[in-house]
């Protein structure tokens, strides 16, 4: 298996790809706030969807795990400082997503999205 950080980014890649396939418009990728990093932006029809991406070679379980309350709180954190910074998006439904890309030995891959992964503490 790769390092570390090629295996983030291709794991971002890949679901990526994946979303646009399910025709989602892909805004922006790894956006940093002094808050912290959203993964990816999608809109999905009328819903502006912030998703976290984790890339693994275990299970899917811990993946989902990994996302802690603190993360979750960041995460909103940085999605109300990007609406605030991009009014256009003000009134779009909003949802927090965490999709895993699972590599196994062989390197191929599988991927898991979990929708409305949280709801966020506003």
């Amino acid at each position: 298996m790769k390092n570390k950080q090629f295996i983030g980014k291709s794991g971002e890649e890949i679901a990526a790809n994946y979303l646009l396939k399910k025709g989602h418009k892909i805004l922006f990728r790894n956006y940093h706030s002094q808050f912290g990093e959203i993964d990816i932006i999608a809109l999905d029809k009328d819903t502006l969807a912030f998703i976290e991406v984790k890339t693994r070679s275990s299970n899917f379980e811990t993946a989902f795990s990994s996302v802690s309350f603190s993360k979750q709180q960041k995460l909103t954190k940085t999605a109300l400082y990007f609406i605030s910074k991009n009014y256009e998006y003000e009134d779009f439904l909003t949802r927090f997503d965490v999709i895993v890309v699972l590599f196994d030995q062989r390197e191929e891959y599988r991927i898991k999205h979990l929708v409305d992964a949280f709801l966020p503490d506003y």
